[in-house]
């Protein structure tokens, strides 16, 4: 109320000064009759004295006084009417006085009430960030969270079938704990069903599991499936997991997403913005954070206090149409080849004209390795590296492609070392087969868990073949296959890899 008080105390003196302004101006001023009056008199006078000195005549005398006389009368009365407050303009007057104050405090009040905070105290920049410090540092933990969320619902549309196979996967790593394999599909599985407390839990073990070999993105499902688990909360002990996988990996869009979920929640919309910003403009187009971030990040820059204008959508990567894919069935080897370099000149000449992102910068130096064209996919490189010599964690991506073509440096495969190679030919044939098999199946981890380039998964797929695992070869195409479904370029490859093996036609 005192706000309020001094307000309107202030705002009503205002309006009293104001509007006593204009009704002192008014009445300060000399009405023109009375002028005229003074004007007239002093032409009586005149005519007194011309006559006298016999400027005039007594004739042309009374004349002058008979017609200054009648406009003293007219003068005189016009005073009497202003005197007597009959006058309109002065009214007018205090009616614009009374209304200007009137309009003066009411515009006050609703400018207020539009822009300001009523009831809200006077924050400085200082106090809103410590306010925002203490939110973050006393915030509901996750089980806290967890408590005010509803219990999941098995979606409706779960096929029997599928609802048994994940009830024996759960008993399956109940008895077995430590298997790796078996508590990432039930993670998966978990998830699937919106059991994000169960799922949360599997991962925790997969992280138990792994030690210090979990990966980045370990670290950041177990994150997400804690924020869904608390309905959309960043607790802290999700913000615990964002951190350490931003530690393996600062170009994490998973976890640098959820950061600026955290910073949203805890009164820090200028981080929250910053983090979404950058993360829209690196793309893709077609990653899972940015529809979140297209939907909230006006909300936030205006909560942050800054000017910024949503820009348009991108568009997914260009990948081949199922009608391409068909079309491609059907052409010989040079014919899904010369289509295949026709989709690659088009990715450039776009990227050359209207710019892209850094996965389509990496699709192409990709693609062109593929097709052999290193000169290219090394000027492409070159190229790039200008582009985002300012973007280190954009760079890293086309790097990472760049590596896979061959064009820059660590390009090389992962495989055996010349220490391995020696120690193989001294071993007995058995022991030199459970070797090659121990390296297989490190591969065969490492792509499934953490992905890799078209070559990899080509070389997965042969060593398994010549193992005699074709199951295990089958499996590799289809995961591949699957990872590479837009790619045309790397697809070409993994096909033409299990086309080698036997396993495609």
């Amino acid at each position: 109320m005192a706000f309020w008080i001094i307000s309107g105390v202030l705002a009503l003196a205002v309006a009293a000064l104001l509007a006593l302004a204009l009704v002192r101006a008014r009445r300060a001023a000399e009405h023109p009759a009375a002028y005229d009056l003074r004007v007239y008199r002093d032409q009586l006078k005149e005519v007194d004295r011309d006559l006298a000195r016999g400027v005039i005549g007594e004739e042309d005398a009374e004349r002058i006084r008979a017609e200054v006389s009648r406009r003293i009368l007219a003068a005189d009365a016009q005073l009497q009417e202003a005197e007597t407050g009959a006058d309109q303009p002065a009214g007018l007057s205090r009616g614009v006085a009374v209304g200007t104050g009137a309009l003066l405090v009411a515009g006050a009040v609703g400018l207020y009430w539009q822009l300001g905070a009523p009831g809200y105290g006077d924050l400085g920049l200082s106090q809103r960030m410590e306010m925002a410090r203490e939110m973050r540092e006393n915030r509901p933990s996750q089980a806290e969270a967890e408590a005010q969320v509803p219990l999941a619902q098995m979606p409706q549309d779960a096929p029997p079938e599928y609802l048994d196979l994940v009830k024996r996967l759960r008993e399956a790593v109940a008895e077995r704990p430590a298997d790796l394999q078996g508590q990432t599909l039930l993670a998966r599985s978990e998830a699937a069903l919106g059991n994000f407390q169960a799922a949360y839990k599997a991962q925790e073990a997969i992280l138990s599991i792994k030690g210090t070999e979990a990966t980045a993105k370990d670290y950041a499902d177990y994150a997400d499936m804690l924020v869904l688990a608390a309905g959309g909360y960043v607790s802290p002990e999700a913000e615990t997991a964002l951190r350490a996988a931003l530690a393996r990996d600062p170009g994490n869009g998973t976890a640098r997403y959820y950061m600026g979920l955290m910073a949203a929640q805890t009164a820090r919309p200028d981080q929250a913005f910053r983090v979404w910003d950058a993360l829209l403009n690196e793309g893709p187009g077609d990653a899972p954070w940015i529809a979140p971030i297209r939907a909230q990040i006006e909300e936030m820059a205006a909560r942050a206090g800054v000017n910024y204008t949503l820009p348009p959508e991108q568009a997914p990567l260009a990948g081949p149409t199922a009608e391409d894919m068909a079309d491609a069935a059907n052409m010989t080897p040079e014919e899904r080849q010369q289509m295949i370099r026709g989709m690659v000149d088009r990715l450039m000449n776009r990227l050359a004209a209207q710019g892209g992102t850094a996965q389509e910068w990496a699709q192409l130096i990709g693609a062109l390795g593929q097709l052999g064209d290193t000169a290219r996919a090394q000027a492409i490189w070159a190229e790039a590296q200008q582009v985002f010599a300012e973007r280190p964690e954009m760079l890293a991506t086309v790097r990472a492609a760049a590596q896979s073509a061959g064009v820059a440096e660590g390009s090389a495969l992962p495989g055996p070392t010349a220490e391995d190679v020696q120690n193989a030919n001294d071993m007995a044939p058995e022991d030199r087969q459970a070797m090659i098999q121990n390296m297989v199946a490190g591969l065969s981890e490492r792509l499934n868990a953490e992905g890799g380039s078209p070559q990899e998964w080509a070389r997965l797929i042969g060593a398994l073949t010549v193992l005699g695992d074709n199951a295990g070869a089958q499996a590799a195409f289809d995961t591949a296959s699957a990872a590479y479904a837009q790619d045309t370029a790397g697809l070409a490859v993994i096909t033409q890899a299990a086309r080698d093996a036997g396993i495609a036609e």
